[in-house]
């Protein structure tokens, strides 16, 4: 149970929800309370806080939010690649029955790749420009022990290559040989070359043009259904999301502020800023019609007190919004929101 105190004294008594994965399969991935700090000459800034979720193996979730929101670090944060001044606070990511928090640095090592792999943002600052792309394929197998002869090692190689539908001779080019579209693939092929039950894709499309990214986001696509893996994808696209991911998870200032499946978030979004989201989108009823969400992402430095979104939102303005910090509520169909409209919904009813 979960109790919230407002400033007059009045508590709040609430079941914690969780973001579950589809009923019926044990998840591949769970997350729970998630939380990495940084702390700087200006003060202790939380940049996850309690993140929670799960993922079954294929499917696909995407992450979204303003910059600053907490995508990134989250993604860095399950890989265990947070760097000084941030430090990961506390919670636990398991994939399979590996909890990765609980490993030491070596076991954390042998699991990049083999049970979790991340894509990073911008491939082509990813590859080492002085190192042919065969070579840098093999040194990410021989690290994990992988003990084939050179042609075996070199046969997997091409195998991961033409997954991602690259010619073999890419075993043999350097990084500015490729184009970026190329390279991002190359990043993937890496990614896999091991079978990873989790692949964290970090805005892969963010610097390609919009055929690229749709050959890029096919790929990726094909090899989750190969590996039969599960997929976070972060970005901004909210084209993208619709058309690639299963479900929709919405960060905002270090939280999971909802999390549904990806129909429901485009046609009925139910946090405030989910919908700001959505209504933010161009559509072709609205032909030259812009329109924003007021006010500025809060420093994670300086939080709002109660819901970090109150200052922004068109129901934030109550001694309860200010004052009292949302918790996580079960919707119907596997959804989860967290915020107090629906928190009062639930005590209502």
């Amino acid at each position: 149970m979960t109790t919230m105190t407002s400033t007059s004294g009045e508590s709040l008594t609430a079941p914690r929800a969780t973001y579950a994965a589809a009923p019926g399969a044990a998840p591949v991935l769970r997350v729970a309370g998630l939380e990495v700090t940084y702390y700087t000459d200006l003060g202790r800034a939380r940049a996850l806080d309690d993140v929670t979720f799960s993922l079954n193996a294929g499917e696909k979730m995407g992450m979204v939010g303003e910059s600053g929101s907490g995508k990134s670090t989250m993604a860095l944060a399950m890989m265990r690649m947070i760097k000084p001044p941030g430090r990961i606070e506390g919670g636990s990511v398991i994939v399979g029955d590996t909890d990765l928090m609980s490993l030491n640095a070596e076991g954390m090592r042998q699991a990049r790749l083999s049970k979790i792999a991340y894509i990073p943002q911008g491939a082509m600052n990813s590859l080492n420009p002085v190192i042919r792309i065969g070579a840098q394929m093999i040194d990410a197998l021989k690290s994990h022990d992988v003990r084939e002869s050179k042609r075996e090692l070199e046969e997997r190689c091409y195998e991961a290559l033409r997954s991602v539908d690259l010619d073999p001779s890419v075993y043999r080019m350097y990084a500015h040989e490729l184009s970026g579209g190329m390279k991002q693939r190359v990043c993937i092929a890496i990614g896999i070359l091991l079978s990873p039950q989790v692949i964290i894709c970090d805005e892969p499309t963010s610097a390609l043009d919009v055929v690229t990214q749709r050959q890029v986001m096919e790929t990726i696509d094909r090899v989750k259904d190969k590996i039969n893996a599960a997929v976070i994808l972060i970005g901004h696209d909210m084209g993208l999301m619709a058309q690639f991911v299963d479900k929709v998870a919405v960060m905002y200032a270090g939280r999971l502020v909802e999390v549904s499946s990806v129909r429901e978030m485009f046609t009925d979004p139910k946090h405030p800023y989910s919908q700001a989201l959505i209504n933010s989108l161009p559509n072709l009823d609205n032909k030259g019609v812009f329109q924003g969400i007021p006010g500025l992402a809060p420093s994670l430095l300086r939080l709002p007190t109660g819901c970090a979104f109150h200052p922004r939102c068109p129901h934030g303005q109550g001694d309860l919004q200010q004052h009292v910090r949302p918790e996580p509520v079960n919707l119907p169909g596997g959804r989860v929101v967290t915020c107090h409209l629906y928190n009062q919904e639930r005590q209502n009813g």
